[in-house]
């Protein structure tokens, strides 16, 4: 499976396989086989109640087929329902979170990829590109990968939870973010799946360093803190 790999701005470098290019077009046609379905229901509702209004045609009908992928992608964190089904997600090559301008990007350029030679230019340049980068994507700097970070950090094996007796340690927590959150499972599963501790040790570094911990603790059970504080700390709990 090919993959590639994305510097964080804690500077931890992060493999992700990327989305398949039978995975990206099964994605756009759930995407395309939910419009034809919403279309053939409200055109059925519209003639059944006798709605006349042109405008309420082109808005009801009109809109959703516009903006369909770039409204889902940026309500749904990189993802449209098709690329859900797929477990494939839109990241950023930068290692920051996907913006609101990331996406539009993304759809302007669609006409480019989609509706000029059918999606063969989309095709040939996922193909031939060797980052899975279609023209939107070269433009938004992104990438479609598979398995988005909230799918594979769900599981109960690596998806760390507080005790209910968990007394949180470092206060400063509160000055994290969920993506940086996000972040620290990823570089456990890393570690787990890999072995390799350098994503875990570089990680631990920079946390203290921009929190002003002092711990003695080891990376593993740092990081693991870090994550149980954060939760009770977020949830209102302390």
């Amino acid at each position: 499976m090919q993959t590639i790999r994305v510097r964080t701005t804690q500077n931890v470098y992060i493999d992700y396989a990327l989305a398949s290019i039978g995975d990206r077009i099964l994605a756009y046609l759930i995407d395309r086989v939910i419009l034809i379905l919403y279309t053939v229901a409200l055109f059925a509702f519209f003639v059944q109640a006798d709605v006349n209004n042109i405008w309420v045609w082109i808005i009801l009908l009109g809109i959703p087929w516009l903006f369909y992928s770039l409204a889902f992608e940026i309500t749904m964190n990189g993802q449209t329902p098709g690329k859900r089904v797929m477990n494939i997600q839109v990241i950023k090559l930068d290692g920051t979170p996907a913006t609101v301008g990331s996406y539009l990007l993304r759809w302007i350029f669609a006409l480019v990829d989609f509706y000029i030679m059918s999606g063969v230019i989309a095709v040939v340049c996922i193909a031939m590109g060797g980052r899975g980068q279609r023209v939107g994507d070269m433009v938004a700097n992104t990438s479609v990968v598979k398995g988005g970070l909230q799918q594979e950090i769900s599981g109960s094996d690596i998806f760390i939870t507080p005790e209910e007796t968990h007394t949180p340690t470092f206060a400063q927590v509160a000055d994290l973010s969920d993506r940086d959150i996000e972040i620290i499972h990823r570089a456990l599963e890393v570690m787990r799946q890999h072995d390799n501790d350098e994503p875990v040790l570089a990680l631990t570094d920079k946390i203290k360093s921009r929190l002003g911990i002092q711990s003695d603790l080891g990376a593993v059970d740092f990081l693991n803190t870090i994550v149980k504080d954060y939760s009770i700390v977020m949830a209102g709990r302390v």
